[in-house]
């Protein structure tokens, strides 16, 4: 008998920690005038839901949850200007995807959801996005474009140089399309303060890294702001708790 407790207490265990790991409730509650910038890449439906990919129906149940707590929407140059007010997103694309232009700018004009898309200006080994969509995109007054280095690269693994002008460049090549390119986000998270020093001295006003929290936009944190972490899979209450805490699960 004694065999089947072990098993059973055994099996609890696990299911609390999976409960626990998953389901990140129990993170402190973020106040709702903590602006919330939520990270994304792709919204195609032709790929399985991932951390890279949330299909086309989950992210308009995002967005429709958004609309319903009735969100303000802002570019992640524009934070500063909300400084606290309630409800504040700032939804982020990395890499500049195709499927951005062809299911999620749809879907942003429907809701009228503004969002801030990062080009890596010159990345391969993805279907993306050409000049004459990021130009309708931008002139849609619903996408900013920033900057994400070139190529796509690894701050961490080039000499200061290299990073420089990845980054230098990657805003040259955003401004050469739209004519302007306010804000950067460090490819894979990868960046040390050298890094953020570069951001500012470059001329961009801010920068996002993949710290998956929920923090006030000050100047502390100007050049590493934190986002909301997301995965296409997510259920309907780990989306309310993403988007409540910085992140769903451990």
């Amino acid at each position: 008998m004694w065999f089947l407790y072990a098993v059973a207490g055994l099996a609890l265990f696990a299911a609390v920690l999976y409960l626990l790991g998953n389901y990140t409730f129990w993170l402190p509650l973020r106040s709702a005038k903590l602006p919330r910038v939520v990270m994304l890449h792709q919204v195609t439906p032709h790929a399985e839901a991932s951390g890279m990919n949330m299909p086309p129906a989950k992210f308009e149940q995002l967005l429709q949850y958004l609309v319903k707590k009735k969100a303000t929407f802002c570019f992640v140059s524009e934070l500063d200007q909300y400084q606290g007010q309630r409800n504040v997103f700032a939804l982020s694309f990395d890499d500049g995807f195709l499927d951005n232009y062809q299911y999620a700018y749809p879907l942003l004009k429907k809701y009228k959801a503004k969002a801030t898309i990062y080009l890596a200006t010159q990345i391969e080994g993805i279907e993306k996005l050409n000049a004459e969509q990021i130009r309708e995109m931008s002139e849609s007054g619903v996408i900013e474009f920033g900057a994400h280095t070139q190529h796509h690269v690894n701050l961490l693994k080039l000499s200061d140089e290299d990073a420089f002008a990845e980054m230098q460049a990657s805003k040259q090549d955003v401004e050469a399309l739209v004519g302007r390119c306010p804000s950067f986000a460090y490819p894979f998270g990868r960046f040390n303060e050298k890094h953020q020093q570069m951001a500012q001295e470059i001329g961009f006003k801010n920068a996002v890294s993949t710290r998956k929290k929920v923090e006030a936009y000050t100047a502390e944190n100007q050049f590493n702001i934190p986002r909301v972490s997301t995965h296409g899979a997510m259920n309907a209450l780990q989306m309310r708790i993403a988007m409540a805490k910085g992140r769903y699960k451990l």
